[in-house]
Parts: C-alpha cells; structure tokens; sequence
C-alpha cells in the first residue's frame, strides 16, 4: 500500500472520530501516536475547539505547528482553545506516547509541517524554536543541561522540576478591532498564570497607534521580533520600540511625520537603524525623505535587499545616491512608485537600473509621471535586469505603440513572468486618466498583446493592465 492510500485511511479514521467529540477525547490516551497528526488537522479544518483543546494537553510530540492549515471558524477562537489546553505542569493519569507538547506556534506557515523530525537529540528540538530571548527553551535548557551536568557529577543524581518551560509562538497585530482586544486581554491573562515557565515569541508585530496599547508591549520580548511593523504612530514612540528589535529582519515604518521633528530625532532614528546588522528589508510608505536618502543608505545593511520607498517624495538628488550606494548591488525588491523621480530627467533611474540589473527580481514604478521618450529611454537598461520576474508601472502616462515596443524588448527575459501595465492613453476619452475608460478599447489592447504574447512564445508571461 504507498504512502498516498495510507494517508488517505488516517484522514479518514481521524474524520470517522470527530464525529462523536467525547468519545474522541475519550480516546486521545489510546489511539496510536501516528495518528495524531491527521486527527489534529482534522479538528482544526473541522472548527472543533474542545477537541483541540484536548489534543494540546495531551500532546506526544514536542512541537505543534498550525502551518497552512485554515478554518472557517473565528481564528481567535480556535486560537483561544489551544492555548487552554497549554499546561505548565505535567499532566496527570495520561498514557505518555512521548516528549509532551513545550512549542506551541500558531503563525501561519505554509513552508512549516504540523510537527518538526524528531531524529536529532540535540536541542533545539524544533526548527523554529526561538534564538535569542533569555527566557527561550534554547537558553532555559542550555542552563538546566549545565547545572544538571554539575549536579550529577557531584551526587550521582539529576534533579527533577515540576514546570518544564514552554514556548508559544503567535503573531500580533494591534489593530484596535474589539476580537483583537479581547484575544489580547485573554493572552494576558494567560501570562500572568504562567508560573513563570511560559514564553511568548512574537516574530511578527502590527501596531497601529501604539498609544492605545502600551500595557500590553511590557509582557511581550520584544528581542525576539523578526518584523515590526507601525502604522501612524508618533516619531517619539517609534524610538521607544527600535533600541529593544535589533534581530529585525523586516521593518515596515508607515505614515511617520519624520521632517515635523527636530533633527535630533531623525538622527536616534538612523542609530537605531544603524544597530540592525540582520537587516534586509526597509519599507517606509508616506515617510518624507526628500534629499534624505543617503543619511539612510549610509548605516543601513549592505545585504538589505528589499527597499520600499512608495509616497516619500524622493527627489532626482535621492535617485543619484541610490544608484552610487553599496546596497543597490544587492537589492531583489524595490518600490518607488508615487515619488516624482523623473522630473529633472531619467539619467539616474537609467544608471540605478544598470547597478541592480544582475539581482533585481520586483520593481514596482507606479505613478511616476514616465512618459513615452522617458521609457524609451530607461528600456534598453531594463532589457538588462535579466533576473526580473515581476514589474508594475501602472498610473503612467503611456502610448499604445510605446507599450507595444516594450513588449517585444521584455519578452527575452525568460524570468519575467508578470507585468502589470498602464492602460494606454487612448483608452480614455481625450487622454486623461481622470476621464471615463472605454473598456472596448481596453479589450482590444489586451487582446493584441496578447496575440503578441503568443507570436513570442511567451504563453507562460501575463500582461495584467490596472485601472482603478
């Protein structure tokens, strides 16, 4: 029997179980350990809370992932039931398949399996156990190791501990919505009964005007956080989070008024900055950098490799400077759309195409202002960026004949398989964006791309046009 049919039967028997949840429970403490895994993806697709909550107390294995599986019930909900079944004590009158359950993550993962391979009998034991807080399994069983080592070698006996600590990984986001609050409130409360013994790992974190959600920051480590993101919230309370996220892998600064504050500010911003040797993404949406990008690019990262610069008003000056700096020899994603960069000419966005040609994978240039002789002009450099596989430059004032000709030059460039193009000014009545669109044209336009498409050989490249 191959492994497809024998997974299928699991799925099965585990699906034949929830049908009656008390006699599931029931059988947690008997049913073999192999059949766990589909019986808790079962629950969780199936929206049975109780039964989830059973599962997480009795748990054989070490680790427990939700990874990619999804549910229509509330997400909160299913959240709250398996973070009641955490217990910080041993559980009592159990069968015991194994290693009970000390990693609870419930961060959606696609790339993460419901359980980590158990063959290496080193720790960490879970691939995504957390590195760096002080109260992480890792650094709490590395200590334990020693001491239990030291204490062995002097009496002959290893001492035993009633709380073994655990770790529950979960992303937050403040978002002010009355489920989100009360999740939180429930989360913090869970804390508090913890006994010490239970970890929260938060990797990503939203705060939408942290104002309202200080009391909650001071149970989180904010060492562990891999991305931060803040929306609308003040200079000030930004620098109050920065010094503590220094393993950032991602940071995504939106709507900070950083030219209303004196330049002393601007400047703790750029140390914090500074400090962030992990690095390689940098979003800044509606965050004025006007004739300020090089005090930027001269402290972060040279192996940042995602830059997101939307609504900055970033100046031709700006565009110089990115073009000369270390970091665009590595950048793979970049963003510069809604910034007037081609108003004194395109020489430097020619020359910054030329510096990222070898790595650049996604460029976004919407609402630029690029006119026909301006893509003309950058196209043979773009026929350059060899690696790119995604390009957006809606919102510009483009001819049909121009975006016919930047057709045939793209089509040689196997890995770009998406563009999302402007619909050509023809399109709308007396050419103007802000004029009603004739979609019959629109139609027309995208069948002969399409055609041309085809005439290329490059059926496996879309052509999307954006009107909205």
């Amino acid at each position: 029997m191959d492994q497809k049919t024998t997974d299928t039967l699991l799925e099965l028997a585990a699906k034949s179980l929830l049908n009656n949840e008390p006699v599931a429970i029931h059988a947690l403490d008997e049913i073999p350990r192999d059949l766990f895994v589909p019986l808790f993806n079962a629950a969780f697709l199936g929206g049975h809370k109780t039964v989830l909550t059973a599962m997480v107390r009795v748990w054989p294995f070490r680790c427990l992932h939700i990874g990619s599986l999804y549910t229509q019930e509330s997400y909160y909900d299913i959240l709250k039931a398996m973070i009641d079944g955490l217990q910080m004590l041993p559980a009592k009158n159990s069968t015991s398949w194994g290693p009970r359950l000390r990693i609870l993550d419930l961060r959606r993962d696609p790339h993460c399996k419901t359980i980590c391979s158990e063959i290496r009998t080193t720790f960490p034991f879970c691939f995504k156990s957390c590195k760096y807080s002080q109260r992480s399994i890792l650094k709490i069983e590395e200590a334990q190791h020693s001491v239990r080592r030291l204490r062995i070698g002097n009496s002959g006996s290893e001492p035993h501990s009633a709380q073994e600590p655990m770790e529950l990984l979960v992303d937050i986001s403040f978002n002010g919505t009355l489920r989100t609050e009360q999740f939180l409130s429930f989360l913090c409360s869970k804390i508090q009964q913890d006994f010490g013994s239970l970890h929260i790992c938060c990797r990503d974190l939203k705060i939408d005007r942290m104002s309202a959600h200080k009391s909650i920051l001071q149970f989180l480590d904010l060492g562990c956080i891999d991305h931060l993101e803040m929306d609308e919230t003040d200079l000030s309370e930004v620098l109050t989070i920065l010094p503590r996220v220094i393993h950032l892998n991602r940071l995504t600064l939106c709507n900070i008024p950083f030219n209303s504050y004196p330049r002393r500010k601007f400047r703790s911003f750029l140390l914090c900055l500074g400090q962030m040797d992990n690095l390689q993404e940098l979003s800044l949406p509606f965050v004025c950098l006007t004739n300020q990008l090089h005090k930027l690019l001269s402290i972060v990262p040279r192996q940042l490799d995602t830059l997101y610069l939307p609504y900055c008003s970033l100046s031709n000056r700006d565009i110089t400077v990115l073009s000369e700096s270390s970091q665009a020899t590595y950048l793979k994603e970049l963003s510069l759309s809604n910034n007037k960069i081609f108003s004194e000419g395109y020489e430097p966005f020619q020359a910054l195409l030329e510096k990222v040609s070898s790595t650049l994978q996604h460029l976004e240039i919407d609402n630029c202002m690029i006119t026909d002789s301006t893509l003309s002009a950058i196209l043979p450099a773009l026929s350059h960026c060899t690696h790119l596989r995604v390009l957006s430059f809606v919102f510009n004032p483009i001819t049909m004949p121009v975006l016919k000709s930047l057709l045939q030059h793209l089509t040689s460039l196997m890995k770009l398989k998406y563009v999302i193009y402007p619909v050509p000014l023809h399109c709308y009545e007396e050419g103007n964006f802000h004029d009603s669109l004739d979609r019959q044209k629109l139609a027309e336009v995208q069948a002969q791309l399409q055609v041309m498409l085809h005439g290329a050989q490059r059926n496996d490249m879309k052509w999307v046009p954006c009107s909205k």
